[in-house]
């Protein structure tokens, strides 16, 4: 196989993938604290003697978005959004993880928890407790939780050190392997979620793109294969 299908495979195969990314942020285009994904094309150029460099592209290097997204009202008491830069912390069976998802509930002990059941962090790494039937629960914008007045404890709100180093784990949680500090710049709103930041006209123009970039490579592809079928047949032919 010449090096220009080869080039052309390797494009095929980042192109698949690019196209799993898009229709994946599609499908979460509705998920709170969503963040939207995307592709970064590589390429790997080797020196061949007596011939031409050798390039092969790959699209293996994901990237996160990490806008912002719509803040939608729901009046939930266990429903918060983060406004600014910030994270809260969940804690899971592999670790402390970060996420902007705030769609909160108590559970059947009193914990705070995600919708997978994790308990909600504080300032100081423990679980936050709400008690059943002791009052109306409210939030300040730094993230303190209280009933009737009486403070229950603040939730844990911060930024990774190393940001653009994180890594996804699921949909809306993250692992910042670097660290992570809190953050005086972000603002509890309690009734809140924060929507996906998918824009889904643009993932879908793009998915129109990679398709017919596929497509374009698969007709290449096809008529090299004809040809090369074509020169086999004639050079058995004349010898």
């Amino acid at each position: 196989m010449e090096s220009t299908s080869y080039i052309t495979l390797s494009r095929q195969s980042g192109l698949q993938r690019e196209m799993q990314v898009v229709a994946n942020n599609i499908a979460n285009a509705a998920t709170t604290g969503f963040r939207a994904e995307g592709v970064i094309f590589s390429e790997y150029v080797k020196s061949v003697d007596g011939g031409a460099s050798l390039s092969m592209g790959q699209g293996n290097i994901g990237k996160t978005s990490y806008e912002q997204g719509g803040l939608s009202q729901t009046n939930g008491t266990y429903d918060f959004a983060i406004e600014g830069d910030g994270y809260f912390v969940v804690q899971t069976p592999m670790g402390d993880r970060l996420t902007r998802a705030g769609a909160f509930s108590p559970n059947a002990e009193g914990q705070l928890v995600t919708p997978d059941g994790f308990p909600v962090l504080d300032a100081g790494r423990a679980p936050l407790f709400v008690p059943a039937g002791a009052g109306t629960l409210a939030v300040s914008s730094d993230g303190t939780l209280s009933i009737n007045g009486a403070p229950l404890g603040q939730m844990a709100l911060v930024r990774p050190l190393e940001p653009l180093n994180m890594v996804r784990e699921d949909g809306v949680m993250f692992r910042a392997d670097a660290g992570d500090e809190p953050t005086e710049e972000a603002r509890v709103l309690q009734g809140f979620v924060e929507g996906s930041n998918v824009n889904p006209l643009l993932e879908l123009s793009r998915m129109i793109e990679v398709q017919r970039a596929y497509e374009m490579g698969q007709s290449f592809l096809k008529t090299e294969d004809e040809r090369v079928r074509a020169a086999v047949k004639t050079l058995t032919e004349s010898t």
